[in-house]
């Protein structure tokens, strides 16, 4: 699949997901959005586009920049904890969200963001150099640049490197079973609980992203956890957050893990409050009561709210102070060490070392291997 003419390839690539339409539009097929293209428009995402009449994607081998982070950053409690993930995006997105806190990435339409170029090789070797055990599709949302990642992943799954997709959930069944095949991690964003917030706020539709998460549940192996952005007056009410948890629970486990962050004012919403501390505090309370077994508190320091206790005995299993983790009572497959009861998650062996530190990377320095 990987198109190969040069060690920094075409950053255009043609694409699978489209449709031709009888009024000589082409159809994206990648997300719910499906964008008719007339020959040289770009859809709603900027990184895809009506070309040679087909859908190509802009972006291949390109990225907004790269850097090394601690996997609970993404925010992944449950997944290889203390561990650092590399992580990138390139530009542009299929979502309009309102308050969209990497718009610098996200709705960016310049080229001049992707300053970076990376092969997937030098991407997987990027890793291993650094000692990442997974790579994060993340800053923008992979379902815009699947191939690309579909490539990467497959790259860095040679090596041994995990891989991690931080993303809205907006895509399309097929390509979405075609790009779940390939990641082993993901973090959804599930960013209100009402059609109204999500056609008012975000430009798209809630249901396409709660089948997206029945989908990863109920057809995957992929280990998944979801995050709530709470935003005051939107989003927070304990009737939305007690339907949202009760759904969670109904339809994909109470082994789940509910993360709900705290806004800031940011693009378009620069006029809101940030969330009150007591906000996130009672929508975790909340979220257990539903029976929600792991919730966590995002965006504040609460070591309390944000370390990880077993359901069973109520010891503290995955002790946080924001990324950086303390007490550790599990065993090498994750179960309590107080009672064995098994904590829900992808566990290797003790916690990583990493910390919370955060690492900027130039990929040029790994292009020895791709050259």
């Amino acid at each position: 699949m990987i198109p190969d003419p040069s060690p920094f390839p075409s950053d255009t690539v043609p694409t699978r997901h489209w449709t031709r339409l009888d009024d000589g539009r082409i159809r994206c097929d990648v997300c719910p959005r499906e964008c008719k293209l007339h020959e040289g428009q770009r859809g709603l995402c900027f990184v895809r586009a009506a070309e040679g009449g087909q859908i190509v994607l802009k972006t291949w081998g390109r990225s907004s920049g790269f850097c090394v982070d601690p996997i609970e950053k993404k925010p992944l409690n449950h997944f290889l904890p203390g561990t650092p993930v590399l992580s990138f995006g390139t530009a542009g997105c299929n979502l309009s969200c309102s308050f969209c806190q990497n718009h610098d990435i996200s709705k960016s339409r310049e080229t001049d963001t992707l300053a970076d170029r990376a092969t997937p090789e030098m991407l997987a070797d990027a890793c291993v150099k650094l000692g990442c055990r997974s790579i994060a599709f993340t800053y923008n949302d992979p379902t815009i640049f699947f191939e690309y990642a579909i490539d990467v992943a497959e790259a860095c799954h040679a090596r041994g490197i995990k891989t991690v997709s931080v993303t809205a959930g907006y895509m399309s069944p097929a390509p979405r079973a075609e790009f779940y095949r390939h990641i082993d991690a993901a973090n959804v964003d599930l960013k209100a609980f009402t059609e109204d917030f999500y056609f008012k706020i975000t430009k798209s539709h809630l249901a396409p992203v709660l089948d997206t998460l029945e989908y990863l549940k109920h057809e995957t192996k992929t280990w998944f956890e979801i995050t709530t952005l709470l935003i005051p007056g939107e989003n927070d009410s304990p009737k939305e957050i007690e339907r949202l948890s009760r759904w969670v629970v109904d339809k994909l486990g109470p082994d789940v893990p509910l993360h709900f962050s705290a806004f800031h004012p940011d693009y378009r919403m620069l006029g809101k409050e940030r969330t009150p501390h007591a906000t996130l505090a009672a929508a975790r309370r909340i979220a257990m009561e539903q029976g929600v077994r792991y919730t966590y508190t995002g965006n504040v320091h609460d070591i309390g709210r944000q370390s990880t206790f077993c359901h069973h005995c109520g010891s503290c299993l995955i002790e946080r102070d924001w990324y950086a983790l303390g007490t550790w009572r599990l065993d090498a497959q994750g179960h309590c060490l107080s009672c064995g009861t098994q904590c829900a998650g992808v566990f290797d062996g003790p916690a990583g070392t990493w910390g919370p530190k955060r690492q900027p990377v130039r990929l040029a320095n790994f292009a020895t291997t791709s050259a």
